[in-house]
């Protein structure tokens, strides 16, 4: 290189021209650019020479607008068709005659700036340039314009998230849901979120920390969580909506009901008069319960179930989802539902006064309330009353006379309780509350009494499992039979010790195993019963709609839809699920109860001392007897087990799970 050289090096990064001066040692040459600024570089700066003669520095502003005049990119197109099709590549000279007919410094300069920038029409192969093919540039030409869309929609998306912010309403478009999406899965399931490293890249663009907590306040502050949303219900595979053929398919068999395989064979019961008997808030009604008077002077219990299978048979597509879904999920806001809501709370339900189709259990109870004649028939009924627990305790109280038949019911009711009692049933007493929150987040937490119309309800159900248990091991039907193991409880001795009430049923309760489902019957403890399954609720659980279809293709003749094989399987998987609910509905439950109390900081509450977690660290779970919830809590002071304490909360954190009291007679005492 010879002094007077133009050309153009590069200085973190940038573009710059100078011309040399002189050499540097061995490699390396002082530049001087426009401005008159002196440079030493080594030569892997140097990115171009221009050449064309000696220049000055001061010639630079002038050879800088000459070569604007040519920095034309479709130019680039026109030499691109051309070079491609003659398959050959040029250097910044070549594609100067090529553009300009000229192959002056100004023109050489500005054919180098446009293939040194181009990045779609040629690639550098030392110092020439190659023409892509065809396919490749088409495929760079779709590349740049998915590019160009992508940055548009993210100034939209961050449009509107200001927009938003700012407490505007705002319409999100497709593209701003997927982004949406990510920060809630990132919200929800933290660094386990695939979808992580793009909730990442919006939160730092949005100038936000890119955590999982940062991902659930923005999207509170944009109003597309609540403050409260359910992370448990979303951490799980639970699906909180039926797809558009599911839904498509429910309609369908509203609209036009599929044939009923048993028509022939349904008993008329709509002559009996049939009590259903639920919450009020209950909208898929299940069972109803009957009595009839018979000529001989005994009296015939009738359990009627509902009949969904009417509507569906094994493997279409509304039996499927239900078999995905397993079971009702019952939660504080609201459920999610085993089928859509049209078809449960529909043709499905035993609804008043309408013609429903049933699986209907007769049983004659003997004196002791032991089962002494059976029968199971698919039917139609028409429910007569629909009642909620609080009617029918008032009906139960007043002894309506014209209303015999529930006093009828509820006595052969207690008789059954004493009857497996007989057997062994073990009755546990503990407290339980229902948690409601509405619309506006407001919550009600009701303490259930343990009152005759629930222990009616709950002694018939289990009565028809027990029947249904009976048909099914009889002829040897494979269904999800239900058995608890023999548990093994303290010595009477001890459990007298304990007071009597909450304290001691808790004792019993903790040492109860758990239920297990199989295809074989197998004695139920805490029932009293050698055989049992529950059929009482096919609307709301699948093990049940599983019975149904087993049971009533048996009564009909037909082979049954199911083998043992198949059933194991399903059983298996349904476990799997309903295990899953039971989880998100304790979380769920806790978490309202937690807010509950953190909004009720000032009221004093009773509660007993149930029993120790870890009596060494005076570890116990308290009972609060006024909402019957059971909470962990460190005791600040030595406590005996049914020890009743008055209890005020400290501090509350439902997001964090943690709750903390102070005893208000201690911290007195105290102060």
């Amino acid at each position: 290189m010879e002094k007077g050289t133009l050309l153009e090096y590069r200085l973190n990064g940038d573009r710059r021209l100078a011309v040399a001066d002189r050499p540097d040692g061995k490699k390396n040459w002082v530049v001087v650019d426009e401005n008159g600024q002196a440079n030493s570089i080594p030569p892997r700066q140097i990115a171009y020479e221009i050449g064309g003669g000696s220049y000055k520095p001061s010639d630079i502003p002038n050879f800088r607008k000459e070569v604007e005049k040519y920095l034309d990119p479709d130019s680039l197109e026109v030499a691109w068709e051309i070079l491609v099709e003659e398959n050959r590549g040029v250097d910044p000279g070549e594609m100067a005659m090529l553009l300009f007919s000229e192959n002056e410094p100004p023109n050489r300069y500005a054919s180098y700036l446009l293939l040194s920038e181009d990045k779609l029409y040629f690639k550098q192969k030392g110092d020439r340039y190659e023409p892509r093919s065809a396919t490749q540039v088409a495929e760079l030409k779709h590349q740049q314009e998915v590019e160009t869309q992508r940055q548009q929609e993210w100034g939209n998306f961050v449009a509107r998230v200001q927009q938003r912010l700012a407490g505007d309403l705002v319409e999100w478009e497709n593209s701003d849901r997927i982004r949406i999406e990510a920060l809630e899965k990132y919200a929800a399931l933290a660094e386990e979120a695939r979808e992580r490293n793009q909730a990442k890249e919006t939160l730092s663009s949005l100038g936000r920390t890119d955590t999982p907590q940062a991902a659930f306040k923005l999207l509170v502050e944009l109003k597309v969580w609540s403050e409260h949303e359910n992370l448990f219900l979303r951490r799980t595979q639970i699906p909180t909506h039926f797809s558009t053929k599911v839904l498509e398919v429910a309609q369908r068999c509203l609209n036009f009901p599929p044939p009923d395989l048993d028509a022939n064979n349904r008993l008329d019961l709509t002559h009996l008069k049939v009590y259903t008997i639920d919450d009020e808030s209950t909208l898929e009604i299940d069972d109803g319960v009957s009595l009839e008077y018979l000529e001989d002077g005994r009296q015939r219990l009738w359990i009627h179930i509902a009949d969904p299978t009417r509507l569906l048979s094994p493997g279409d597509e509304l039996d499927l989802e239900a078999r995905r879904r397993s079971t009702t999920v019952y939660l504080p806001t609201g459920m999610v539902p085993m089928f859509p809501h049209e078809l449960a709370t529909g043709p499905m339900s035993l609804v008043q006064s309408q013609l429903c189709a049933a699986l209907s259990f007769a049983v004659i109870l003997e004196e002791s309330g032991a089962v002494a004649e059976y029968s199971i028939h698919v039917s139609t009924i028409k429910p007569t009353y629909r009642l909620t627990y609080d009617d029918v305790d008032e009906m139960l109280q007043l002894g309506l006379q014209a209303e015999p038949e529930i006093s009828a019911i509820a006595a052969w009711s207690k008789r059954r309780h004493a009857w497996r009692v007989s057997q062994g049933a073990i009755s546990i007493s503990m407290p339980d509350s229902s948690i409601k929150v509405d619309e506006n987040e407001e919550i009600t937490v009701q303490l259930l009494e343990d009152c005759p119309s629930r222990q009616l309800v709950a002694e018939m159900m289990i009565l028809a499992g027990e029947l249904g248990a009976r048909y099914a091991q009889t002829h040897n039907i494979p269904v999800p039979f239900r058995g608890q193991p023999q548990p093994e409880l303290p010595p009477e001795e001890e459990l007298l010790i304990l007071p009597a009430g909450p304290v001691r049923s808790s004792a019993i309760r903790r040492c109860m195993p758990k239920s297990e489902m199989a295809t074989t019957p197998s004695r139920h403890a805490s029932l009293g019963l050698d055989a049992y399954i529950q059929v009482t609720s096919p609307i709301r659980r699948y093990s049940d709609l599983l019975a149904h279809f087993q049971i009533k293709a048996h009564l009909r003749g037909d082979p049954l839809p199911l083998a043992v094989l198949e059933v194991q399987e399903i059983v298996q998987s349904i476990g799997m699920a309903v295990r899953e609910a039971s989880l998100v509905e304790r979380q769920t439950n806790r978490y309202w109860i937690l807010e509950y109390l953190r909004r009720h900081t000032g009221e004093v509450w009773q509660a007993v001392v149930l029993r120790w977690l870890r009596e060494d660290e005076n570890l116990g779970l308290i009972l609060l007897e006024d909402i019957g919830i059971e909470l962990a809590w460190r005791f600040p002071r030595a406590v005996s087990l049914g020890d009743r304490l008055d209890l005020q909360v400290a501090y509350a954190d439902p997001r964090e799970d943690q709750i903390h009291f102070q005893e208000m007679v201690y911290q007195t005492a105290q102060l």
